[in-house]
């Protein structure tokens, strides 16, 4: 396996695109499931009780895919030293170690979880715990899917993960719609387990298949490199930042749920609005361009070169995203999500998406950086940076509740992220540099949103303002040619 083989021959822009396919088609299928669990079951104690199960999910989730930006320049390093297959045994150790103690939770504890997940609703009680038996393998599977598309991506190979990533999604939210009916809510958590398996399953047989074509002998697969506490603690070190991140945000929900009935909803959904748009840009960007970086080495000019080139691409989407829900959110949530959340209801989610901006900006920035510190073999302050921010959310989101309700808790969330963000280049060495290009970025694109949008929505309805409006941005994109985004367009073309 350590074997080099013909690469795809994408380059990071090519690699890039097939992962946010991948990304947005996967958001797009967890939207839709979204969709099917508002429309069915709307909120009552049997939704309660998935979605708390859910949140167990979701940590480990998030965890396989620190894991993945955190094992990506060791698998790069392996490639070129001719050892990949020593080293990915290695961190599959390590991973079994993580995961062998959540399946014991999905086989003997799932009921005493689910109790403390739901307090005393008994119907929420159960309804976790049916789902709990099926989540907690899928969030395993994911654990070990995340190491294999890494191991691909070592070896040049983007596609097939992301072809497993996608196929999985499809075919659970299939088995979601074509179940959900006549078995009710815990058909969302097989769908969900279907898609892990896929995920897992497809990059996994490709990499089998390589390894059998180049005749690799079995004695390639004895773990090598750091020995086993040293991968736990690395993968515990890795995981601090993302899981912060994912704290930041549930820090705020109780804030939310506080401001009346639906505000915590209507946060949710903005919050996972806007997760998209960084995920399918920036995440992907991110993930392509660590393997190359690896092999090249960063200095804190060139991290600063770099952070500023993707976030230039990435805000370029983030920018039309704002503009698009400022206009017409409420229109487009209340066709997606039914009447229920049309009006004023739709409207505030729409503004809500706008104040995130400043999140968007702010964990764009940390999404792109976040894998140097591996890449520079810097992450030793990495839980401290992650502590350092949950500090500053509490009393951030209690000030912003307070003076301007969900749009305080959003300008909170975003200050928070900005403190993440500047620790991981300060620790870079790269903090003043990098923080006046991405002030620069963020002022342009925030000029040629302001300027795209606001001239339509004088005078049309907000479905066509928002049309318009966004075929003006691109317009405007494409005249004057922001001299940021074409520098971050040729630098991601030359990374290879």
């Amino acid at each position: 396996m350590s074997k080099r083989t013909d690469s795809p021959g994408l380059g990071s822009l090519g690699s890039g695109a097939v992962t946010a396919i991948s990304l947005l088609l996967t958001a797009g299928v967890a939207a839709a499931i979204g969709v099917v669990i508002a429309r069915e079951f709307g909120r009552s104690d049997e939704t309660d009780g998935l979605l708390a199960a859910y949140g167990v999910f979701v940590v480990i989730a998030i965890a396989a895919q620190a894991i993945r930006i955190a094992v990506l320049p060791q698998l790069a390093r392996a490639r070129a030293e001719r050892r990949l297959a020593g080293e990915v045994a290695g961190s599959a150790l390590a991973v079994s170690v993580l995961a062998v103690p959540l399946l014991l939770v999905a086989v003997f504890g799932v009921d005493a979880l689910a109790g403390l997940l739901t307090g005393e609703s008994e119907v929420a009680k159960e309804t976790a715990a049916d789902a709990l038996r099926w989540l907690v393998p899928a969030a395993v599977a994911q654990l070990f899917a995340a190491l294999a598309a890494s191991t691909l991506a070592a070896l040049d190979d983007y596609v097939t993960a992301a072809v497993g990533y996608a196929a999985g999604s499809a075919t659970g939210l299939a088995l979601i719609l074509l179940r959900v009916e006549p078995d009710g809510i815990v058909a969302i958590a097989w769908g969900m387990a279907l898609n892990a398996g896929i995920a897992l399953a497809v990059p996994s047989l490709a990499l089998a298949v390589r390894a059998v074509r180049l005749r690799m002998p079995t004695t390639a697969v004895l773990p090598t490199g750091p020995p086993l506490p040293a991968r736990v603690g690395a993968f515990a070190v890795g995981a601090a930042v993302p899981l912060a991140q994912q704290l930041l945000y549930l820090v705020c929900l109780p804030f939310a749920a506080r401001l009346g009935t639906g505000a915590a909803t209507s946060f949710v959904y903005a919050y996972l609005a806007a997760t998209s748009v960084v995920a399918v840009t920036a995440g992907s960007l991110g993930l392509v361009t660590s393997v190359p970086l690896s092999r090249a080495g960063v200095s804190p000019t060139e991290t600063a070169r770099h952070v500023s080139a993707t976030s230039w691409i990435a805000l370029a989407f983030a920018g039309v995203t704002a503009g698009v829900f400022a206009l017409a959110g409420g229109d487009l949530v209340a066709a997606v999500l039914g009447g229920a959340y049309g009006a004023e209801i739709g409207a505030e989610l729409g503004r809500l998406i706008v104040v995130l901006s400043l999140w968007m900006l702010a964990s764009i920035g940390v999404t792109v950086t976040f894998p140097l510190a591996f890449v520079a073999r810097r992450t030793e302050r990495l839980p401290w940076i992650a502590a350092a921010a949950l500090a500053v959310q509490l009393p951030l989101a209690w000030l912003g509740a307070r003076a301007l309700e969900l749009e305080g808790l959003a300008l909170a969330l975003g200050l928070a992220t900005l403190v993440i963000l500047a620790g991981l280049l300060r620790e870079l060495g790269a903090l003043a540099e990098t923080a006046r290009e991405l002030g620069r970025a963020a002022l342009v694109v925030g000029g040629l949103t302001v300027a795209a949008f606001v001239p339509p929505a004088l005078v049309l309805g907000p479905v066509a303002s928002a049309v318009v409006g966004a075929v003006v941005y691109g317009a405007l994109l494409a005249a004057l040619r922001p001299r940021g985004l074409l520098a971050g367009w040729r630098y991601l073309r030359a990374l290879a």
